[in-house]
């Protein structure tokens, strides 16, 4: 990943405390992964911002280098990569995405 996709990455992390890279936007997901982290986020009342990687190939790449995550979407929360959708799920049915969101 080159420096500049990295530190555009970290710019976005650090101006947001819930930031979700994902294929997309909120109001038209373009895959069913990024929508379910949509609806997850919205049915918590996050206050969230997102990053649509299909229209920069380079971070869509970057994300994934940088998280060590191999799909999209990925959710951070204070700069800490939590997970994908499948995480996303299982942490709001057990109640713990709604305490890290506090």
């Amino acid at each position: 990943m080159n420096p500049q996709t990295k530190e555009q990455i970290e710019k976005m992390l650090s101006q947001n405390k819930v930031f979700l890279f994902m294929k997309g936007n909120p109001q038209f997901p373009q895959c069913g992964f990024s929508a379910r982290a949509i609806a997850i986020l919205q049915n918590l009342g996050a206050q969230f911002e997102t990053f649509n990687v299909l229209e920069n190939p380079e971070i869509r790449e970057g994300i994934k280098e940088y998280g060590s995550w191999p799909t999209i979407p990925q959710l951070y929360i204070n700069k800490e990569l939590i997970g994908g959708s499948d995480i996303m799920m299982e942490m709001y049915e057990n109640g713990e995405l709604k305490k890290i969101l506090g």
